[in-house]
């Protein structure tokens, strides 16, 4: 038997990491035994070479291809054997946060970055069964998280607004994985309408 995999996606500042770790501690939600996890994954060689990268001033195209190794690592150990053994797997940032982000960091280097970003990972990796895109305002979304790495304001902003129109354009593509979220209502709301859309996936098989 297979199990589920579902991601959790969206830009900076839009609730999405709080929500993965409401779900953790969600009764209901661990009445199913799912397997927490993300990426950049946490404490692997991979991982932190990301983490590494993102904190320095690594070549942009370099820096996705650690994002990529540790996503074939993060695969092959981790979410390969879990949905083997029929596990939901729930997974903070995945695959279409590389699209989405590296889409845009990479604008002046490609034609199309996002399309030969999803080339890259089309033969190999595992599409989420179930998408949630965590869909929020850049203005709002900077607001909440606050000055984070050497960005102006107004450059975060200007960068965010690319990185949701990537995000909205691959919910566009695909209706039927991702379920897109209103973010700027209370964590709670959020909470409970995520909450509910996972137990109804899982339970509709």
């Amino acid at each position: 038997m297979k199990g589920k995999l579902i991601t959790l996606e969206g830009i900076d500042g839009s609730g999405k990491s709080t929500v993965a770790k409401k779900l953790q501690e969600n009764s209901e939600i661990r009445l199913f035994e799912p397997v927490f996890t993300r990426e950049p994954t946490r404490g692997t060689l991979t991982g932190n070479a990301v983490e590494n990268a993102i904190q320095s001033e690594t070549d942009q195209l370099a820096e996705l291809f650690l994002f990529t190794a540790d996503h074939a690592e993060h695969l092959a150990k981790l979410i390969k054997p879990a949905l083997e053994n029929g596990k939901t797997v729930i997974s903070d940032r995945y695959s279409d946060s590389r699209y989405a982000y590296q889409g845009v960091t990479l604008k002046d280097r490609l034609e199309n970055p996002l399309e030969w970003v999803k080339s890259l990972h089309r033969e190999w990796t595992i599409v989420p069964d179930l998408t949630f895109l965590f869909d929020i305002e850049p203005e709002t979304a900077v607001e909440r998280c606050g000055k984070r790495g050497e960005q102006t304001k107004f450059e975060k902003i200007e960068f965010l607004q690319k990185v949701r129109g990537n995000f909205l354009s691959l919910a566009k593509e695909e209706p039927n994985r991702f379920v897109v979220i209103d973010a700027s209502s209370s964590p709670e709301k959020v909470e409970k309408e995520v909450v509910q859309k996972i137990i109804e996936f899982i339970k509709k098989d």
